[in-house]
């Protein structure tokens, strides 16, 4: 067996049936150790917020090496999750948008939406997404997206102040 790598996930409310497909998913994999940052139930009530941060600053201290989030349209966990320097993350409602995010943009969190995406693709998205490297399938293109990918690293530490 192949070293274990490290998977923090979360969501609000609207996102908790997604997330616990996903979660269940993910540990049934050998390959994959989850972090649930929750909700563990729906009677719990974190803001998206909230639980976009908790993934964030788990990849941030190292702890977790990619993150799933989960809110109702994947779109506000994202806009949160890139707050974070060195969070990379991308909203995916398709599997193809999922491996995109990856090959193009070296993405390390995928977000999607509990309303939007069915428990069942969000696993598929999830698995592809989780399998897909960068620059994979384009490696024609392989030093142009490396060189972009830099430049994305040299305009966000021109923007985000080291605390």
């Amino acid at each position: 067996m192949g070293r274990k790598i490290t998977v923090a996930v979360a969501s609000d409310k609207s996102g908790f049936p997604l997330k616990q497909a996903v979660v269940e998913y993910l540990r049934g994999r050998d390959d994959i150790e989850v972090l649930d940052y929750g909700l563990a139930s729906l009677e719990e009530n974190e803001p998206y917020h909230v639980q976009a941060a908790k993934v964030a600053r788990a990849i941030q201290a190292g702890t977790a090496e990619r993150g799933v989030l989960i809110c109702g349209t994947g779109q506000g966990v994202g806009i949160v999750a890139n707050k974070f320097k060195g969070i990379y993350a991308v909203v995916a409602d398709t599997i193809f948008a999922a491996e995109r995010g990856r090959i193009i943009n070296d993405a390390n969190v995928v977000t999607m939406g509990g309303w939007i995406t069915a428990p069942r693709l969000g696993v598929e998205i999830v698995r592809s997404w989780l399998a897909t490297g960068f620059t994979e399938t384009m490696e024609d293109r392989a030093e142009w997206l490396k060189a972009a990918f830099g430049k994305v690293q040299e305009i966000e530490a021109e923007n985000f102040r080291d605390e």
